[in-house]
């Protein structure tokens, strides 16, 4: 559906509810309609929805003025901004939708059948460029910010190319294995030398259930990290820790575990250049190309940012479906087998004390939650093949956060994509599997090893996810 008409719809409806919804307490839950082949993921935040909005559906206890800004924090989150609106002069995104299209994952550009091997326009993937060393460019920061308002000149231009693999299970059954490989061309400045630099290609994270993820009980994970060494299978996870504002916190977000919150302050900034109070200044200030650039001062306010934040943390998580079905208890079995609950930890709980956003708004729904993320969010070597070659934060270059497997099973519904991992190399469940080394060597040979019926029974638990 076009997004813009997806949008109209969904306000009109919005609007012609609103004056209903508000009337409820905002402490009542009602949950209608519950599917008796389906399973909470997440406590209260659990929605029934398998549809397009099923990531972007708010939990059942938004109701009343949260739910007012709930979908006050959606509009900010989906509209694309202008350069009135503060976007640019150099930007890597035109909203946050843009990037996490229904709160998933947009199919970046150079993963659709006509992108070739030349330069891209707009895509949804964030590029990262440091130096060899670890530092950056002179004229550059860590993003490289390829879209501009009229005017001005992009940073750079990404070019990818793929080479692919095949390779044979056991029973003679085939999969390939595609390896992405990038170049930048038409720097705005200095011709910066292949052999000095490092490209790392993200694209987005699905925005599911990210308000439980920041609401995890950090003493739950530190007890996990300590019990989480299975020397039998080389599995040793171990806790981000990061320092932000002057103070050490337990990473959870990012697919390095590198935030501690959902980085509203940054993403405006850095992603689609609007300044903020945190962030007063345009990205390109200082840079040669925008000397002397005159910008229109504070572009996004500290309670609309929260309003974004209250949006993304409000979020339900779908239910799993099928639970009853044979093939999805005879996979959930196999992915026991396979030990991969070991790193994708079924279930976990929320802290006793009530997040608190950016501007002191507290959510006491989300706390004292067990749910079901299926991820123990600890950082694992992967292995060299998924070596990004760039350090972030206290995460080695060939360390990844495990990923939550939520929802997981509604991508293609959503965004109509099973592009996974952290660049989207892998084009579905088998080859994200496949994809797995380091630490993740004892899964995927677990896996390698069973039948195609036992294979197939498993990826039919992931998409009951």
């Amino acid at each position: 559906m076009d997004k813009n008409r997806k949008h109209s719809n969904h306000y009109a409806v919005m609007l012609l509810c609103l004056t209903a919804f508000c009337a409820c307490n905002e402490d009542e839950l009602v949950i209608k309609n519950t599917p008796a082949d389906s399973m909470p993921s997440a406590g209260t935040a659990t929605v029934y929805n398998i549809g397009q909005s099923a990531y972007d559906t708010p939990a059942p206890w938004v109701t009343g003025d949260l739910l007012r800004r709930f979908y006050a924090g959606d509009l900010l989150y989906d509209r694309n901004r202008g350069t009135e609106g503060g976007k640019g002069p150099l930007y890597a995104g035109s909203s946050c939708g843009s990037c996490h299209s229904n709160a998933g994952r947009t199919l970046p550009s150079m993963y659709t059948p006509d992108s070739g091997s030349g330069t891209m326009g707009f895509s949804s993937q964030l590029v990262y460029i440091t130096k060899q060393n670890g530092g950056f460019f002179r004229n550059y920061g860590r993003v490289l910010h390829d879209q501009v308002i009229k005017g001005e000149k992009a940073e750079g231009k990404l070019a990818a190319w793929f080479t692919e693999e095949t390779f044979s299970f056991p029973d003679g059954e085939t999969y390939r294995l595609q390896t992405p490989h990038y170049r930048i061309t038409d720097w705005y400045a200095d011709s910066i030398q292949p052999e000095d630099l490092i490209i790392d290609v993200h694209i987005p994270l699905r925005h599911v259930g990210m308000g439980q993820i920041m609401a995890l009980d950090p003493d739950e994970l530190r007890r996990l990290a300590a019990q989480s060494n299975y020397p039998e299978y080389g599995i040793s996870g171990r806790l981000s820790i990061i320092s932000e504002r002057n103070k050490q916190y337990v990473g959870m977000g990012g697919n390095k575990a590198h935030h501690a919150d959902l980085t509203v302050e940054l993403g405006f900034s850095s992603d689609l250049g609007v300044t903020s109070d945190r962030y007063p200044l345009e990205v390109c200030e200082g840079q040669s190309q925008n000397i002397g650039y005159s910008h229109y001062g504070i572009q996004i306010t500290t309670r609309e940012m929260e309003d974004v934040d209250l949006y993304m943390s409000c979020l339900g998580v779908p239910a799993r479906r099928n639970v009853n079905d044979p093939a999805v208890k005879r996979g959930e079995a196999n992915f026991f087998r396979a030990q991969c609950q070991l790193c994708h930890t079924p279930t976990l709980h929320t802290r006793q004390d009530a997040p608190v956003l950016l501007n002191g708004t507290r959510l006491p729904w989300l706390a004292n939650q067990t749910i079901h993320p299926y991820s123990d969010f600890l950082l694992h070597d992967m292995g060299k093949g998924l070596d990004n070659h760039v350090r972030t934060g206290s995460a080695y270059s060939y360390e990844w956060r495990t990923t939550p497997l939520w929802g997981v099973g509604l991508q293609q519904t959503v965004n109509s994509h099973t592009r996974f991992l952290h660049d989207g190399r892998a084009r579905n469940f088998i080859e994200a599997i496949m994809w797995h080394d380091g630490e993740g060597a004892v899964s995927r040979e677990l896996f390698r090893r069973m039948n195609k019926q036992e294979r197939d029974d498993l990826i039919a638990f992931l998409n009951s996810l």
